[in-house]
């Protein structure tokens, strides 16, 4: 499956972005689709992820509250909806896609087989 993440941007503090993730090449409903971030100097960080079969989702402590992961199957994408956005929130945001993630092990970045390109948020204060 091959991921196009966009969305990203600048904005101030205390407003909204959606990123969205788009599939193609691959059956939608057979995968778990996460979002990562990673910001400069510092390791890449889960963000949320939803099994598409089933819908199950986990949202980071960090983002719970302000972010929601949502889908469109017949656009095959996977949302980001990042409201209330911090400074600390600024960094390159990816998706990553999985058949046979475990789900015990979904904040694990090496558990996704494929990845987006990063789209960078950048968030003013």
């Amino acid at each position: 499956v091959q991921l196009q993440a966009s969305g990203g941007g600048l904005v101030q503090a205390g407003g909204s972005l959606r990123l969205s993730c788009t599939a193609s090449g691959g059956t939608f409903n057979t995968y778990t689709v996460g979002w990562f971030r990673q910001a400069p100097g510092k390791e890449r960080e889960f963000v949320a992820t939803m099994r598409l079969r089933g819908g199950s989702v986990s949202i980071a402590d960090s983002v719970k509250g302000r972010f929601t992961i949502s889908r469109d199957n017949a656009k095959t994408t996977v949302y980001l909806q990042m409201n209330s956005l911090k400074p600390e929130d600024t960094a390159v945001y990816y998706c990553a896609a999985d058949r046979t993630l475990i789900w015990g092990r979904v904040q694990f970045a090496s558990d996704y087989d494929y990845w987006g390109q990063g789209t960078l948020v950048t968030v003013s204060s």
